[in-house]
């Protein structure tokens, strides 16, 4: 894996990929929509309402993900410096944190026809919540600091020990009692969704996930390419 992680092979190898990615997004997303809000079946005690979970639950998955992904890079430049870990922890902080706004809206959203009210401090959507607040902590400490070296040991400090949320955002419905219903896909006894609904979400998932890929290359690039202007600049700025 260190032979893509040099820069300048990244960018080859992510200028060929990212049609492909973009191409699979797409692909996913239209089919998984189609499924999704046509296909599938209502929810028989939940009825229509129960569609945004092709959109809450993929999600909420992703916002676990990015995170677990941006604290894995973290590490990686904390430890070893390696040259494109913290660039890639950077560019997965935005991305992670829209995922986790957009599980957390989508909540309200289905809570409220379900549980009769927008927001209850309920143990998985607070600790969800204190997810969003990483990542907008890990993004403003990542840029609080003149030397780019020195935010980003900051910030990785401040995602590695944000990584103990994770376990309680996972295990929160089985640890307390909660209005949140238990996991129904990842579980020992097997999924408990109906497989007209677990087809459409299991698409609707690597639909998100092709984007977050697809997203991340083109801020991982962009990212690379302003740190060659940056060198440049300041080449020509001391000779």
């Amino acid at each position: 894996m260190t032979r893509f992680a040099n820069p300048n092979r990244f960018l080859r190898w992510s200028g060929r990929l990212l049609p492909w990615l973009a191409a699979a997004t797409i692909l996913l997303f239209g089919v998984g929509l189609y499924l999704a809000l046509i296909a599938s079946p209502p929810d028989y005690q939940q009825g229509e309402s129960v569609r945004i979970m092709y959109v809450h639950v993929p999600a909420a998955w992703m916002a676990l993900f990015c995170y677990v992904a941006m604290a894995g890079a973290a590490a990686v430049g904390l430890i070893w410096r390696h040259p494109l870990a913290d660039i890639v922890a950077k560019a997965s902080a935005p991305i992670g944190a829209a995922f986790t706004l957009l599980a957390l809206v989508t909540g309200a959203l289905w809570g409220k026809p379900m549980w009769g009210t927008w927001w209850v401090w309920d143990a998985r959507l607070t600790s969800v919540l204190v997810l969003f607040f990483l990542y907008l902590g890990y993004i403003a400490l990542n840029s609080a600091f003149d030397d780019p070296g020195r935010g980003a040991r900051a910030s990785a400090i401040l995602a590695l020990v944000g990584l103990v949320n994770v376990p309680i955002i996972k295990f929160s419905v089985d640890w307390w009692y909660t209005l949140h219903q238990p996991a129904s896909v990842i579980r020992a006894g097997g999924p408990a969704i109906h497989p007209s609904m677990l087809w459409p979400l299991l698409l609707m998932a690597a639909a998100f996930t092709c984007y977050y890929l697809w997203v991340l290359a083109v801020r991982v690039r962009g990212e690379i390419v302003a740190h060659k202007i940056r060198a440049l600049r300041l080449r020509q700025a001391y000779g």
